[in-house]
Order: C-alpha cells, then structure tokens, then sequence
C-alpha cells in the first residue's frame, strides 16, 4: 500500500470512493432522499475544487485500489476552538481493522500540526457508533455538539478532538 496526496487528476476516483463509503456508512442513517441527492456527480464538483489545494490524501493497494482518503484543513465550525479540522475520512470495508484508519488520522494530525494548529478535530455523525469507538479508542474526546446545515441532511454531529497526537489503538 502506498498513500500519496491527491490531485485535480483523482477527483473522479475520490468522488466514487467517497459515495460508496458514505452510502456504506449512512445508509441506515441518512435519510433516502440525501442518500439518493447525493451521488458522484454531486461529490465530484467539490472534489474537483478542494483537489486544487492540498490537504487531501489517498491510500492504494495493489494496481491502485483506492483503500482510503483524509482530507483536512482550517476548521469549518466554532466548536473546533481553532484546530484544524479532518473533513473526511473513509476506508474500504475490505480495509478496515488493519490500521489504515490511524494511519491516516496521524498523518492529519502531522500535516495540521506542521501548518501551526493547535490540535484536531472532527464531526462525528451521533449515530455512527462504530466511528465514535474508533476514534474514542484513539483519544478523541468529546468538545460539543452541532447540527450539519445541510442543504439535504441536517445530520446531528458530536465534535470529537485532539489537543495532542492521537494514541495508538
């Protein structure tokens, strides 16, 4: 496996990648019609733009299997207390408990770290217990609560943070 950081070139792959683990993940969670509103096409238009900048980065297996993505950055909400904020991050269900996850957690805390946050965080979708223990396992702790704006979900989210280097699971 070999993780590299993303470019303008991957936002088709990242955006099928993101769909499916979203749809994987959220299926019995989201409502039908975000999960049916919100499809390649969709996801492609905003990777296409955040792939412009840095701060994305993917794992591939073998023959280049898109394995998993973190995408990172300057904090999107108040409740993050200025930490640079992990937007996303999934892994293949055939990934999973292999250590990818932290893996890639690290290398946004590294990344945020070197770009002079104080720490890190993210949103957790209160429902998503599995995503709660994974990162609870790690260290995260709970800083707050908010509800996603939207526009097709207003899901309600733990913010979970970091003020020092995730632990090892």
């Amino acid at each position: 496996m070999r993780i590299r950081e993303a470019g303008p070139g991957d936002a088709r792959r990242v955006a099928e990648f993101h769909v499916a683990v979203w749809r994987r993940t959220y299926g019995d969670i989201a409502p039908p019609e975000a999960l049916a509103a919100l499809g390649v096409e969709r996801r492609l238009t905003g990777w296409q733009e955040r792939l412009q900048g840095p701060g994305t980065w993917m794992a591939e297996g073998d023959g280049g299997t898109l394995l998993g993505l973190v995408s990172f950055g300057a904090p999107s909400d108040p409740v993050f207390g200025g930490r640079g904020e992990v937007k996303h991050l999934y892994v293949a269900e055939a990934a999973r408990r292999k250590g990818l996850g932290e893996r890639l957690l690290r290398l946004g805390w590294d990344r945020l770290a070197e770009a002079g946050f104080p720490g890190l965080g993210l949103a957790v979708v209160r429902q998503n217990a599995a995503a709660l223990a994974f990162y609870g396992a790690l260290g995260g702790r709970e800083a707050g609560a908010f509800t996603d704006p939207g526009p097709l979900w207003r899901s309600d989210n733990l913010a979970l943070v970091w003020d020092r280097a995730p632990r090892r699971a």
